[in-house]
């Protein structure tokens, strides 16, 4: 009932686990409990071309129904990932998805090559990432840059490519649409919203960035219009979507597949409950049976407008 088709591989379930949530895969699948029936595929923490230390602390801070996170891409870099990590994941346990950063366009393409050169299963660009030569704007603010960094990643892969989109932009369905353009299969909808939390005491910013990342329930509004408005441009390209932010619940997670979402991302709700995932593949089993429904994917984008 669960099991559907994305971009051409077999997903088990509807749920991927999100980019940061699970470092490489090996730090959930280790979990007592973890079964590949629950999960469709897990997407690797974000891979720059060399190693990167990350932010200075805080890096993560709770805030009201959500969390800040600044953790500055850190990573072992790609040729160690692809090289000492990829050899360890069992590929017949799920679908491995690699994130690749880059802060020149140069860089996403060197990722993205040592990415299609090993077992990974397909391959999310995360155009969130400051272009440096462009004075530190991010790439997925602006729809021609987007589009610029898409059809570089495209040139050097044949792996399946999911864009991850920004919220912090003023047309996400014209970006989506420049994207769809110069080659992206799917999308990832969305990436954080940016946030602060200031210590009054101090008077000084508590993330050592400044700013981070907000997710969490807070953020669920607006990922779910965000996602319609996407699912707009893409169902006239047959492009999926990986609906995400701020899914908590089997409910959660049936809202974004009926905005238009062919699978759901799980985040940070695994910090609290790191068996979530099988408990929202029993509330979306019980609502199909209760619906009627036979396949998940029959769900998909039946939102009724007023």
């Amino acid at each position: 009932m669960l099991a559907i088709e994305f971009c051409g591989m077999k997903f088990a379930s509807p749920q991927v686990l999100l980019s940061g949530c699970v470092g490489f895969g090996e730090e959930y699948t280790r979990i007592e409990g973890f079964s590949n029936c629950d999960v469709g595929a897990i997407c690797l923490k974000g891979t720059t071309l060399e190693n990167r230390p990350g932010n200075a602390p805080h890096r993560v801070w709770e805030t009201p129904s959500g969390m800040i996170n600044a953790i500055g891409l850190q990573n072992p870099g790609a040729p160690y990932v692809v090289n000492e990590i990829l050899p360890t994941l069992d590929f017949g346990e799920t679908r491995f998805i690699a994130n690749v950063c880059g802060s020149t366009v140069e860089e996403y393409i060197e990722v993205t090559r040592l990415f299609d050169d090993s077992p990974i299963d397909a391959i999310e660009i995360n155009i969130s990432c400051p272009n440096v030569k462009e004075g530190g704007v991010a790439f997925g603010n602006n729809p021609e840059m987007s589009a610029r960094v898409v059809e570089a990643c495209r040139s050097v892969t044949n792996k399946p490519l999911i864009t991850k989109l920004s919220p912090n932009q003023t047309d996400i369905a014209g970006n989506a649409k420049r994207c769809i353009e110069a080659g992206s299969d799917a999308f990832a909808v969305i990436n954080t919203l940016m946030g602060m939390a200031i210590d009054v005491e101090q008077r000084t910013p508590i993330i050592g960035n400044n700013q981070g990342g907000l997710s969490g329930p807070a953020i669920k509004p607006v990922a779910l219009l965000k996602t319609h408005q996407v699912y707009q441009v893409c169902k006239h390209h047959n492009i999926p979507i990986i609906g995400q932010g701020g899914i908590a619940t089997a409910e959660d997670a049936l809202e974004f597949i009926i905005a238009g979402a062919s699978a759901v991302g799980i985040g940070t709700a695994l910090f609290y409950d790191p068996l979530l995932c099988p408990k929202i593949n029993a509330g979306l089993v019980a609502y199909m049976e209760r619906h009627g429904l036979s396949e998940i994917s029959q769900l998909i984008g039946t939102l009724k407008l007023n």
